[in-house]
């Protein structure tokens, strides 16, 4: 994707990104607790998911300028919509299903091995340099994730949901990089419309095999609903897709990291769960390991 920041300072332009990325990170980060409110007020899962996609669209249409700016070649906007779309609803759906074989923790720290996979697939496939710089950073991320949502027994794991929630792993690490494809030379907002869209038909039909979305919902649980629309889908999109744009999906997987800690410290706040000590000295590791990304010698930010 070309953007102006491609063409001013380099330092300025990877710091605005890395805060983008952040900033990202928190919004998606917030979806777990206002997915539980929804679910508390009696929702049903599939019909937040979908109203939430569903709303987005529209919001992110308006935000686009209106259909006129959803012009792109009939090819590519099947692509955005199968692929985009379809993998959005994909990670929700294996990711959650894991919990019920799992508890959430392993599940937390099971599905955020993510940055590893992004890392080990970029090199694979050549497009981004495994510099010594992002080993470290990924190293000191991934143990901030143990020592925050502790590392599994190693026994009595369910195999079935480890599996699953593997799977989520896999699958968002081969959409980060996928997504940054499809959305290259597109407004994010343009980018977004079609992966919210797509996610929305997805989830429609899957919502067909327990009868039509409902709309009867609890006023609580819609409010948690137009905030996950609003917050976790439009702004957070957006903000997500023009970070990854300059700095990559390595550094964008490495400092998404960050999202547990914030939902740690959101839960706090909304539903009252107490922080461990652990929980702080994890965060101060992830929020080492952006540090050290942003500190890392310019080169290796190049994609």
């Amino acid at each position: 994707m070309t953007t102006p920041d491609r063409v001013g300072d380099p330092a300025r332009s990877t710091l605005r990104a890395t805060l983008l990325i952040l900033f990202s990170a928190c919004c998606f980060g917030s979806i777990g607790i206002l997915t539980s409110l929804a679910l508390t007020a009696g929702a049903r899962l599939i019909d937040v998911l979908f109203w939430r996609y569903a709303i987005a669209a529209v919001l992110l249409v308006l935000v686009s300028g209106g259909l006129r700016a959803m012009r792109v070649p009939p090819r590519r906007a099947m692509q955005l919509l199968i692929l985009a779309g379809g993998g959005q609803a994909a990670i929700a759906f294996v990711t959650l299903s894991a919990l019920r074989y799992i508890p959430v923790a392993t599940l937390t720290f099971l599905f955020y091995t993510y940055p590893a996979w992004v890392v080990v697939l970029s090199a694979v496939r050549r497009v981004e340099r495994l510099t010594a710089s992002r080993v470290a950073a990924l190293a000191i991320s991934l143990a901030g994730l143990a020592l925050m949502i502790g590392v599994p027994g190693a026994g009595g794991i369910n195999l079935h949901g480890a599996f699953l929630a593997l799977s989520g792993a896999l699958i968002y690490a081969a959409y980060i990089p996928t997504i940054g494809h499809l959305a290259a030379g597109l407004p994010p907002s343009v980018a977004s419309t079609f992966a919210a869209g797509g996610a929305a038909v997805v989830l429609a039909i899957a919502a067909l095999r327990q009868g039509l979305p409902r709309i009867d919902l609890a006023p609580n649980a819609w409010g948690a609903v137009i905030a996950l629309a609003v917050v976790c889908t439009v702004i957070a999109f957006i903000a997500f897709l023009r970070g990854l744009a300059v700095i990559g999906p390595v550094r964008t997987a490495i400092i998404s990291t960050v999202e547990p800690f914030w939902t740690a410290l959101l839960g706090s706040v909304v539903l009252g769960q107490q922080l461990a000590p652990r929980t702080y000295a994890g965060g101060v590791l992830i929020a080492a390991a952006v540090i050290a990304l942003q500190m890392a010698p310019r080169e290796s930010a190049a994609a």
